[in-house]
């Protein structure tokens, strides 16, 4: 008897991490202790991740809208994220994690910037998992960046207009050494993207839960999984298409 195949595994899964502030809300705490509860489930996701073998966990930590939000909370989040910096770099570089960062870095303090570059000098050559941090990100700027840079190389004559194609402008986008994200997640209830790598996720499948992130673990995590396993990928092809390519080609 033929055995089943293996469950397929997702080389690169994308989270939106949202809720943070209603699981504070629920307990009558301030949004910046949910914030904190939220970072240990970071934790538990990269854990994870490695343990399934998944390559590459992208996390929307916080998008070009959220400098918006108010001040105080602004400033916590920075704060938050500049101490988790400080504490988790050294245990992500002893498990092989390489840590980056995609979005705009203007706005970000000196401090808080010589601490994302230093993290990412000290992991850039592990290769166990590659841990993308979005902050500071949208996915309309990422876009946007793109096509500038594609601008800047057809007025300086190194590149004609006709030559600009997907693989040219994929090329300068974020995250553009990486495979696509597999698996999109989304916690907390909302159903939609919110500006989310918008290119790079253009056949991603995508799967909401109403749990709220940080009640997220790998029970959890692997109800993703689960389901995903259970999709079939056509990307624009029929049915038959893949399972004849499935089959090497044999009818």
């Amino acid at each position: 008897m033929k055995a089943p195949p293996e469950p397929a595994i997702p080389q690169h899964i994308a989270i939106i991490m949202d809720g943070n502030g209603r699981w504070a809300q629920q307990r009558h705490r301030p949004r910046l202790i949910g914030h904190r509860a939220g970072a240990q489930a970071v934790k538990r996701s990269v854990e994870f991740c490695m343990q399934q073998g998944v390559q590459a966990l992208t996390l929307f930590a916080f998008s070009s809208e959220n400098w918006n939000r108010p001040k105080e909370e602004v400033s916590g989040l920075m704060k938050l994220f500049l101490g988790a910096l400080e504490r988790e770099v050294d245990e992500l570089h002893r498990l092989g994690a390489r840590l980056r960062f995609i979005g705009e870095r203007v706005r970000f303090d000196d401090a808080l910037l010589a601490r994302m570059q230093a993290a990412e000098t000290l992991t850039a050559g592990n290769t166990r998992l590659h841990l993308s941090i979005a902050t500071s990100y949208g996915g309309r700027q990422d876009i946007t960046q793109a096509a500038r840079a594609l601008a800047l190389e057809v007025a300086a004559g190194r590149l004609l207009p006709e030559q600009i194609n997907e693989e040219t402008m994929a090329a300068q986008m974020a995250l553009s050494d990486l495979p696509a994200p597999d698996l999109f997640i989304r916690t907390g209830g909302e159903l939609r993207i919110s500006n989310f790598l918008l290119w790079q996720m253009a056949y991603t499948e995508l799967w909401f839960t109403d749990t709220l992130w940080p009640d997220v673990d790998a029970a959890l995590l692997q109800q993703a999984l689960n389901d995903f396993s259970n999709r079939e990928r056509r990307f624009g092809l029929t049915s038959a298409q893949i399972q004849h390519s499935s089959n090497g080609g044999k009818p």
